[in-house]
């Protein structure tokens, strides 16, 4: 580099090339604004040199033209690369989102031990790739507050579609014994602004209720967010894991459940259920999008020789990562559900991709309602997932992906049984609610 640069800055192309890659070389490696930058230094210093070589010092201060020109040409490469990123409509009348979304569960909790500096870079680098559909809830730990410093230290919160969930249980344990689904008016009121106040922030995009209380009719719960969608604070709302009656009563709330425009559900190749139970085609005639979350099977994905390098037994889990929890994380089941993996590593060395960009890029092509949402703790990560928005396979390789999913014999449920419990998704009628 230091020899090109020198070539360069003794030819008659100005020194504003070398400011150029001066700022490049704060870019990350392999990051998506490090070409352009070099390209607006070159172009810019031959430009400006024809344009006024009279009016042209030697050398380009920082408050010179040519400064001006690169740092105006470098935000604006920075909201290109955010624009041009693949977008999708969140359900049949709701906002953009990046095709890709960030799940930040695994900032705060859940992966073993957390990282704040690496979850910054993350942050900082899905924001300047275009994966700005984030995605947190208030039992993800430290996520939320990760999340509200971001925003404060980068002035970026405007840039962001944020999602966050109440409801799947009290993580104060104030609220129904702090282990069970809550969704009373009470609990919603306080869920919402204990997160408003660790994000930092005065509204949220979307608004998902985590779990189904069947103890709570979903028109209540709806009615309690009437107002503040009415005042802004909350733009769009979702529920998770419900069931597709659920989804449909949610819809019918006149006044509110037009702003009900995502679900979201666990799909992967280990998990089909959602089309196989006919809630995907439900939600889809509803209007609203199929937000999917562990789309890469909780790393199940990337393939035997990812997980076995670092997993050789349970004993090599962190003490804290809960998938030592997961049925398909057993000793005796996580090897077997290896062959799922190992075949879409074959089709996936076909398009020089990994596993992940492939299986993304599969449920994209699987349906325009479907935008994933996989979890990611560093920037790495970020780069490798985004790209599934780029990838275009070929209806061969999607039909081929559809037929060994079908024909996988995964080993384990999605969860423990006391966790599967939960997820039916469905919740008593008005007309028994009781009140608190």
């Amino acid at each position: 580099m230091d020899k090109v640069m020198n070539e360069f800055a003794f030819q008659e192309i100005h020194p504003v090339f070398v400011y150029s890659a001066a700022a490049a070389a704060e870019e990350p490696e392999g990051g998506p604004h490090l070409v352009p930058l070099f390209i607006i230094g070159f172009v810019a210093g031959i430009a400006l040199r024809k344009h006024s070589q009279a009016n042209l010092l030697s050398t380009p201060t920082p408050a010179s033209p040519y400064c001006t020109f690169l740092l105006s040409s470098t935000k604006i490469i920075g909201k290109m690369s955010s624009t041009l990123y693949p977008t999708r409509r969140l359900g049949a009348n709701g906002p953009t989102v990046s095709a890709i979304g960030l799940g930040t569960m695994g900032i705060g909790a859940f992966y073993g031990k957390t990282d704040e500096a690496a979850a910054y870079k993350a942050l900082t680098y899905a924001a300047d790739r275009g994966v700005t559909f984030w995605d947190c809830a208030d039992i993800y730990g430290s996520t939320e507050l990760t999340l509200g410093k971001w925003f404060a230290e980068t002035g970026r919160r405007s840039e962001i579609f944020l999602a966050t969930k109440f409801g799947s249980r009290d993580p104060e344990g104030k609220y129904n014994g702090g282990n069970q689904p809550v969704s009373t008016p009470s609990y919603i009121k306080y869920a919402l602004e204990r997160s408003l106040k660790r994000l930092g922030t005065d509204y949220i995009d979307l608004y998902y209720q985590h779990r189904v209380d069947p103890k709570v009719p979903i028109e209540v719960v709806l009615e309690t967010l009437r107002a503040p969608i009415e005042t802004g604070v909350i733009k769009w709302i979702g529920l998770s894991e419900c069931s597709a009656e659920t989804l449909r009563r949610a819809k019918a709330v006149k006044g509110v459940g037009e702003r009900v425009v995502a679900a979201q559900m666990e799909f992967s190749p280990f998990s089909l259920d959602i089309k196989k139970n006919g809630f995907a085609q439900a939600a889809k005639e509803l209007g609203v999008a199929v937000v999917v979350y562990s789309p890469l099977g909780r790393g199940l994905v990337s393939g035997r020789n990812f997980i076995i390098s670092r997993y050789k037994s349970r004993a090599d889990f962190e003490k804290d990562d809960f998938r030592l929890n997961l049925p398909r994380f057993s000793e005796e089941n996580f090897p077997k559900n290896f062959k799922v993996a190992d075949k879409i590593k074959a089709i996936a060395d076909k398009y020089n991709a990994t596993p992940s960009q492939v299986t993304l890029a599969w449920i994209l092509a699987e349906d325009e309602n479907y935008i994933p949402i996989p979890g990611c703790r560093s920037s790495e990560r970020v780069e490798e997932n985004a790209g599934g928005a780029e990838l275009q396979l070929s209806r061969e390789d999607v039909a081929a992906i559809n037929a060994l999913s079908e024909a996988a014999d995964v080993q384990g449920d999605r969860y423990a049984t006391a966790m599967m419990a939960l997820l039916k998704g469905d919740c008593i009628p008005p007309e028994e609610w009781k009140g608190e």
